[in-house]
């Protein structure tokens, strides 16, 4: 349980920063690129996603101190999984302008959504 808030935690840190970096230090870097809004949109959409996903991790580890069954600790993974490729992939995406990079982003979402289904039936069998 206290890795998982520990990781939830560094997580939210992250996302916090990288999401405020975007909204400041990114658009002078990015500013002149003719896809200028579409990275910002990537960084944006990979912030927000992180840090709604650190705070899906902190629940698990929550749920899990309330003995919410084995499925909790392997949700809050998968979950991280989905953190590091799908927001992972849109912040490389982003400051590179790499676009093949996106073809990673669709097995992070899938990793979320595994994710969100095993906390589901770990509440169903809890």
């Amino acid at each position: 349980m206290k890795t998982l808030l520990l990781l939830g935690a560094a997580n939210g840190f992250l996302a916090v920063g990288l999401g405020a970096f975007g909204a400041h230090g990114l658009k002078a870097r990015l500013r002149d690129l003719p896809d200028f809004q579409t990275r910002l949109d990537w960084w944006e959409t990979a912030s927000h996603y992180h840090l709604v996903h650190a705070l899906f991790i902190i629940a698990c580890a929550l749920a899990l101190d309330r003995g919410l069954g084995r499925l909790t600790a392997p949700a809050a993974w998968l979950a991280f999984l989905g953190i590091l490729l799908f927001s992972g992939s849109l912040y490389l995406m982003t400051l590179t302008g790499v676009r093949a990079l996106g073809a990673v982003t669709p097995l992070g979402g899938l990793s979320l959504l595994a994710a969100w289904l095993l906390l589901a039936v770990a509440a169903v069998k809890g």
